[in-house]
């Protein structure tokens, strides 16, 4: 989720070089309401990847993926950009009718999926992902370097589900444990949202993470909303007064919505994925380095001050 929200800025590029421009977006299917939430975007074709790869022996499994690729090849394109930089990623941009274009071996996250481009572009390595594929665009494109703040020009659709009144977000869920953070933190950080007339709205997305979230808002006044799809998230982020979340997918995309966030890193570097966005927005902890309850408290308090 992270990816296809780093990747909406390349959009806006394109968008301004080119207004005339028709894209179309690949996504997986949880994940394509944010696509759908930039202008630029003129048509989403979602995939099931996950669960396909799960059900390989299945014929509708097989069916399903045919009729994509048929949707896919249905006419030509230009340029089929492949931002990813994954195996996965190349294959399925060769399904498209289309010179395929990405990182160079080098540059890729897989260097074994530069093979399947006919089309390679240098891009270091050391850069944030969201200027990696601004710089991917720009190459092969032919177009000058990006230069200034990135635009993720998104757009949330409106929420089935949003709070009356001022409130804030907290995300204290997260795909794998390592980069979980105590719950008594959370609490803590919620109480001191509430006090700013902002009680929080504790997001989750499965039962386990619903009975932390349940636990966290009974700790600070706070509320926690039914089951929400992706656009139904992003519409809850974007009228947060703040939102403070661990490195997760929601937690980049209220930094793109232009919210202020914090993100909390326990088990990896913010340096070349931290928050990026309009904020103001802060990422603190890093690999081995939990942060503590005091300095993420200091890094809000900052923020409430600009």
């Amino acid at each position: 989720m992270g990816d296809v929200v780093h990747a909406t800025p390349a959009v806006s590029d394109i968008v301004r070089r080119h207004p005339g421009a028709r894209i179309d977006w690949l996504v997986e299917a949880a994940f394509a309401a944010i696509p759908r939430m930039h202008p630029g975007v003129q048509r989403v074709l979602p995939m099931a990847w996950r669960r396909w790869r799960r059900q390989l022996l299945r014929a509708d499994t097989w069916r399903a993926m045919s009729a994509l690729r048929a949707d896919l090849r249905r006419e030509p394109y230009d340029l089929v950009l492949d931002l990813q930089g994954l195996v996965k990623s190349a294959v399925w941009a060769r399904q498209a009718a289309g010179p395929v274009a990405g990182f160079d071996a080098a540059s890729a996250r897989e260097s074994l999926a530069a093979s399947l481009y006919q089309r390679r572009a240098t891009v270091s390595r050391h850069l944030h992902a969201v200027q990696r594929c601004r710089l991917l665009v720009a190459a092969h494109l032919g177009l000058p370097a990006p230069a200034g703040e990135p635009e993720f020009g998104l757009g949330p659709p409106t929420g089935a589900w949003v709070p009356q009144g001022a409130y804030s977000v907290l995300i204290p869920n997260a795909s794998r444990r390592q980069k979980l953070w105590p719950e008594r933190h959370w609490i803590q950080i919620g109480q001191r949202l509430a006090e700013l007339g902002w009680p929080p709205v504790v997001l989750w997305g499965s039962e386990d993470e619903q009975i932390l979230a349940e636990r966290i808002a009974a700790g600070c006044d706070g509320d926690v909303p039914p089951f929400l799809d992706v656009g139904q998230m992003a519409a809850v982020l974007a009228q947060a007064r703040h939102v403070v979340g661990l490195d997760t997918g929601f937690t980049h995309l209220a930094a793109a919505l232009g919210r202020p966030t914090v993100g909390i890193y326990c088990d990896h570097e913010p340096g070349l994925a931290g928050l990026t966005g309009a904020g103001p927005v802060a990422s603190i902890g890093g690999k081995g380095q939990v942060p503590s309850r005091n300095d993420v408290l200091t890094l809000l308090e900052r923020q409430l001050a600009a």
